[in-house]
């Protein structure tokens, strides 16, 4: 799948047909009857997770959005909350278009949607992901420097929990747990 380059920040942006995309998406990643969205914070596993999967189900929000130009270039989550923020809600649009389409997403970009589960890892697993990717094949997001944001994540994303949203402590139960409900969904 080729992604789109990400577009520099200050590129004025429309909306268009995006058939194209989610197309050649669909010849990577499967659609299902129901989409679904899982959030969790950086380094909960999620790349982890979607790299090692034997089928296709799930997409790493991050290519989601890359693709679609809902991200732009740089590091753009060390913005100003206000940036950040905007971002963010792009990414609510491309997230909300992806789950009609039957796409099973996980990501951490979520500004005001409803996630259809969340995942939080107990702290000490959660800081051993982080530091292992970080001396490992460090693919980006947050560092052991910056801990204090994670766990302001942390709290946001179990937030949800008190909305009715499943809350997990792992990436693997919480994609178990939508897909059963899928199959109990098409039957």
């Amino acid at each position: 799948m080729r992604a789109n380059p990400p577009l520099p920040e200050t590129t004025p942006l429309i909306f268009t047909d995006g058939t194209a995309v989610y197309d050649e998406l669909a010849t990577t990643y499967r659609r299902h009857t129901t989409g679904y969205f899982i959030l969790a914070p950086s380094g909960a596993g999620k790349t982890h997770f979607v790299n090692a999967q034997a089928t296709r189900d799930w997409i790493d929000g991050d290519t989601l959005w890359m693709t679609t130009g809902a991200h732009p270039a740089g590091e753009w989550w060390l913005k100003p909350l206000p940036e950040i923020q905007e971002i963010e809600r792009r990414s609510d649009v491309i997230t909300l278009q992806a789950k009609r389409l039957g796409f099973w997403i996980i990501g951490t970009d979520c500004y005001s949607i409803l996630p259809d589960a969340v995942v939080v890892p107990d702290w000490e697993t959660h800081q051993r992901y982080i530091l292992a990717r970080e001396n490992g094949n460090y693919d980006g997001g947050a560092t052991s420097a910056q801990l204090e944001g994670v766990q302001r994540s942390r709290r946001y994303i179990a937030s949800f929990a008190g909305k009715g949203v499943p809350l997990f402590t792992s990436v693997e139960a919480a994609a178990a747990h939508l897909a059963r409900k899928n199959t109990a969904i098409a039957q």
